[in-house]
């Protein structure tokens, strides 16, 4: 049988199927209830300081990671981030479809060859079952149903939206099928696998039917491939969107370090503004909450003040001395307090 030869038949995948259990056959199920049952399955588809206490800043190694940790994030994430909005609109289109996508849009007409591999191959199984059903249904006088799918539904790459259609037009072809083939098709069993339709199409006689049970296997295993590369695409799509939100939040971090930063350098305080707020945020990253109380109650634990920068008093004649060093120590604290950063 040369169209058998062409077929190449391979076990379903099941995926999302943990452990079948047996079932007994039973001959009021319809032969179709795989694709049923994959239209309702598969497509419903985060040391206390004191005020008076000037304390010298711990000891930190100095060292450039962390600045070439930032280096290589902006380079990484602002490559990957050039067309993730329009992957994720793209899926967004197919996760959840409304009830706008249950008319078919009227869509530029591509050809078949333009598809990818996986939708090509899916389409191309989904025509042949739809001409073979028509043929049976030419045959036998009965109304040719309206098979809607067409390539540029496919494009630019499958959606589970589109797959509920295609489910849908196969049920409607075994409903041809049943009508015109009763007694026939009882010998298949409502569980048969992919394998059984195969033999059951190869013992057949009739080169329709023999061409739709085919066609209908080849649609079963090419809706399972391009189900898991959509899963496959979906988590990518995921994964660049948390590498975005990660890299914007770096971003938002290096704007509030600068603010801060800029804040305190224009009051002229005598405290070196940069290595104290690097010093609280590396701090915050481990302990939120403990960092932001030392910061606005003794800075000088994330950097020392430097008096001999604090101006004398009495017209340059009292030298600043340690008390003026606490004194200043309290009133940066309250000023990183008060700040709207």
């Amino acid at each position: 049988m040369s169209e058998q030869q062409n077929v190449k038949v391979f076990k379903k995948i099941k995926v999302k199927k943990a452990v079948q259990q047996p079932v007994s056959p039973s001959p009021e199920i319809p032969v179709h209830e795989e694709i049923s049952n994959l239209i309702e399955e598969n497509f419903d588809l985060p040391e206390n300081s004191t005020d008076t206490e000037i304390s010298q800043a711990p000891t930190i190694r100095e060292s450039n990671d962390d600045d070439e940790f930032e280096r290589l994030l902006n380079d990484f994430i602002s490559s990957e981030l050039e067309s993730v909005d329009n992957e994720i609109e793209q899926l967004k289109s197919g996760k959840t479809p409304s009830e706008e996508e249950t008319s078919v849009p009227q869509l530029p007409s591509i050809s078949a060859e333009n598809l990818d591999e996986e939708e090509n191959a899916l389409y191309q199984a989904y025509k042949n079952f739809a001409d073979a059903i028509a043929l049976i249904a030419e045959e036998n006088s009965l109304d040719t149903p309206d098979f809607k799918v067409t390539t540029s539904m496919l494009a630019p790459r499958y959606r589970p939206s589109i797959g509920k259609k295609i489910a849908e037009d196969a049920l409607t072809g075994w409903d041809v099928i049943l009508k015109v083939h009763p007694l026939h098709t009882l010998n298949i069993s409502p569980n048969a696998s992919d394998e059984d339709l195969l033999d059951f199409a190869e013992k057949t006689t009739d080169d329709a039917l023999q061409l739709a049970i085919i066609s209908y296997v080849e649609i079963l295993i090419e809706m399972e491939g391009c189900e898991i590369s959509y899963d496959e695409r979906r988590l990518k799509a995921q994964r660049k969107k948390i590498e975005r939100e990660i890299y914007q939040e770096h971003q938002e971090r290096i704007n509030r370090i600068n603010k801060y930063i800029k804040a305190i350098e224009e009051k002229k305080f005598p405290i070196n503004a940069e290595r104290l707020i690097n010093n609280y945020f590396k701090t915050a990253q481990k302990d939120p909450d403990g960092a932001y109380q030392v910061l606005t109650k003794n800075p000088a634990v994330f950097a020392p003040i430097d008096v001999s920068k604090i101006p004398p008093r009495f017209f340059g004649l009292i030298k600043p001395t340690p008390q003026d060093g606490i004194r200043v120590n309290i009133e940066i604290g309250e000023f990183i307090r008060k700040l709207k950063i």
